[in-house]
């Protein structure tokens, strides 16, 4: 099996705690069903909006990460499967997909 990371992008924070309950229980049923499969390495957490970003030679520090909304990664897990297509395929079941948002897939690790 090879590690593959999801990257969670153009998530929407629930507009209510009742919704927020709603959309909690729908990740942890498709990464419940994943985990009892034995597809899940790492939950992972999901990620704070601020922090820092660190360029070029000189190392420039600035506060960031700043993009559209669609483009910030909020969260991560790590997922086993036999190759990319079976990562894929395991992603199609995220509850992000029901907000807009989607789910980069990337194996981990050195190719081969």
């Amino acid at each position: 099996m090879t590690e593959f990371a999801y990257f969670y992008r153009g998530y929407e924070r629930p507009a209510s705690p009742e919704e927020m309950q709603q959309k909690t229980a729908k990740w942890m049923a498709w990464l419940k069903d994943l985990s009892d499969k034995g597809y899940v390495k790492s939950l992972g957490e999901p990620l704070q909006a601020g922090g820092k970003v660190i360029r070029g030679a000189k190392k420039q520090v600035v506060d960031g990460p700043y993009a559209e909304a669609k483009d910030v990664v909020g969260g991560y897990s790590i997922i086993l499967a036999s190759d990319l297509e079976e990562a894929v395929k395991f992603s199609l079941g995220c509850p992000i997909f029901e907000d807009g948002g989607s789910v980069e897939v990337r194996a981990i690790g050195q190719p081969g």
